[in-house]
């Protein structure tokens, strides 16, 4: 990872932050160098997870810039073309069915289709609690799509939750590393 850029787009999966945020660290830790990106949600919601003003403060702090946030401010991502990698961890159901969909109306969403223009990879750590019901045919769409790859993931609680699924964030360094070299890191389904 020494000296590769990273883009980092964190969506509302609050749960999940805390190992987001580790693999962030762990990213940084092997030199990557890392741009955090915030969908509206996290940026901006406190919850019994955490404060927002507290995951944004560790966020800037483990990556050394500031974050994007805006729609307006991960536009030029596409023409810049600033990352090697993008990884979206975690990535909601919400924001993967709208990237599937071509919606772009939130930072993270703008941020995916501005990176994927430019022919690089995008890795999705996915957490969702409807992976197996209304998600399901665009996680099947995006495992389809050139140049996106995606974490190792599996059910988190079959017989309390059926239908959720989330990645395994220990795995994001070396499914980046994967993805970067054009493969995906298997089994894509634990």
């Amino acid at each position: 990872m020494n000296g590769i850029s990273l883009g980092y787009a964190m969506c509302g999966s609050f749960c999940t932050l805390r190992r987001a945020l580790d693999a962030m660290k762990r990213l940084r830790e092997l030199g990557a160098e890392i741009t955090p990106i915030m969908s509206p949600i996290v940026y901006s919601t406190d919850t019994r997870f955490g404060k927002a003003e507290d995951i944004r403060r560790e966020a800037e702090e483990i990556c050394g810039r500031k974050i994007i946030h805006t729609v307006k401010d991960a536009e030029p991502i596409g023409p810049k073309s600033p990352f090697d990698l993008l990884i979206a961890a975690p990535c909601t159901g919400n924001t993967l069915s709208k990237f599937s969909l071509g919606i772009t109306d939130t930072s993270v969403t703008m941020a995916l289709k501005a990176h994927i223009r430019n022919q690089k990879p995008l890795l999705i750590s996915l957490a969702t609690n409807d992976a197996l019901s209304a998600t399901a045919k665009n996680i099947g769409a995006l495992l389809n799509t050139k140049n996106v790859f995606f974490v190792p993931f599996s059910q988190d609680d079959p017989l309390g939750k059926p239908t959720s699924m989330i990645a395994d964030f220990s795995l994001i360094p070396e499914a980046a590393t994967a993805a970067l070299n054009g493969k995906q890191l298997t089994p894509v389904v634990k």
